[in-house]
């Protein structure tokens, strides 16, 4: 059984034991807490394929809360041609990385 959620602006296809890193949640940042994910936009299991519209009511994918991780670094780098203008920059985004626990439809 998988299942495809929203959340950060993105959709991640999710199975019982995966792994993932979402974008930053407003929780307390404790190692082992739980979490919810209610936005399941599609369910394939058993059952055939449920599709939201554009969610699924009352279905959700319920996590655990495993690390704080940081995305690898990205660089950034500005440049006007002929002009010696040149500027470098860089940045690294903060990400939660969960495990799912079950699919609860």
């Amino acid at each position: 059984m998988f299942a495809v959620i929203e959340t950060g602006g993105k959709q991640y296809r999710v199975e019982k034991g995966d792994v993932l890193d979402v974008e930053l949640l407003p929780v307390e940042n404790r190692q082992g807490e739980k979490l919810s994910f209610d936005r399941v936009l599609m369910v394939f299991g058993d059952g055939g394929t449920r599709v939201g519209n554009p969610v699924i009511p009352g279905a959700r994918v319920e996590a655990t809360l495993v690390d704080e991780v940081r995305a690898p670094k990205v660089r950034i780098f500005k440049h006007k041609k002929r002009k010696g203008h040149r500027r470098r920059n860089a940045h690294r985004q903060d990400h939660l990385r969960v495990r799912v626990e079950s699919i609860v439809v």
